[in-house]
């Protein structure tokens, strides 16, 4: 994963009240009642889609989400990041909404997603690095599965990128007593004219530890790979105090390190 938003799934809220209106015994017991939650994050370093989006360092995450009874939910997610990874960029603020259900134990969704970098510009191109997506998720016990496509011209800083898709597909594995066996894979299609060089997949093991009172604990080894060596020495030229570029390898295997409580 905000505000100036251009973001497909605001039209959603309309959706919600624009359910049919119920007499007030009948909601009460018919139908459950809606539900709020939020949630913050203290993590080792933020990382998305396989990425180290902190640059090795701390992340603040919180959010917040709203469940409408009928399968229609809104919800926003922020997260800091580092100027040297996204340019001048120090938050991500993430928009979504959409519509769930579930037929026996298959679980399916149909969300929409915002991504707004305040302030964050590529300079060399001066293209934004706010993108939205339309993303299609299937469940069914333990494993999941999870497209998401780009739908609007630009996708994170790459020009014309429009049709960019993210396939992830995991498993989350009761071990019992709390304990719970995180898998990741993700496959990456940057679409346009030259942006396949970064293509990319990821993939992630960890696991999570659930406490009382919504705490949890989580750990996880992630690691990406481009399609080109692109992400080898990845740099947005901006010199450190030293007066020299930083580089890095944000694809690189890490470790990464959360506690995280609900509300």
């Amino acid at each position: 994963m905000p505000s100036n938003l251009n973001f497909p799934a605001i039209s959603l809220l309309g959706c919600i009240f624009l359910l049919p209106a119920m007499p007030a015994q009948a909601q009460a017991t018919d139908y459950p009642a809606a539900t709020f939650s939020a949630n913050a994050s203290l993590a080792s370093q933020y990382i998305s889609r396989g990425f180290r989006q902190t640059w090795g360092k701390p992340a603040l995450q919180a959010g917040a989400d709203y469940a409408h009874p009928s399968g229609w939910s809104l919800g926003t997610w922020a997260s800091t990041v580092s100027d040297r990874y996204i340019q001048d960029a120090t938050v991500e603020w993430d928009v979504y909404g959409g519509y769930g259900g579930t037929v026996g134990e298959l679980g399916y969704s149909v969300l929409a997603y915002y991504y707004k970098y305040p302030g964050a510009v590529y300079r060399a191109t001066g293209v934004k690095y706010d993108y939205g997506e339309l993303s299609l998720g299937l469940s069914y016990k333990m494993l999941y599965a999870k497209y998401n496509h780009t739908v609007t011209r630009d996708f994170f800083g790459i020009s014309n990128a429009r049709g960019t898709g993210y396939l992830d597909v995991g498993a989350n594995v009761d071990l019992g007593n709390a304990w719970t066996l995180n898998l990741h894979a993700g496959n990456g299609r940057v679409a346009g004219s030259g942006n396949a060089i970064w293509n990319w997949r990821d993939a992630k093991v960890g696991v999570t530890r659930a406490f009382d009172g919504g705490w949890s604990l989580s750990g996880a080894v992630t690691r990406a790979w481009g399609a080109t060596d692109a992400y080898d020495h990845y740099t947005l030229g901006i010199p450190n105090a030293a007066g020299q570029f930083d580089t890095s390898n944000p694809a690189a295997a890490t470790f990464v390190l959360a506690v995280s409580k609900t509300f």
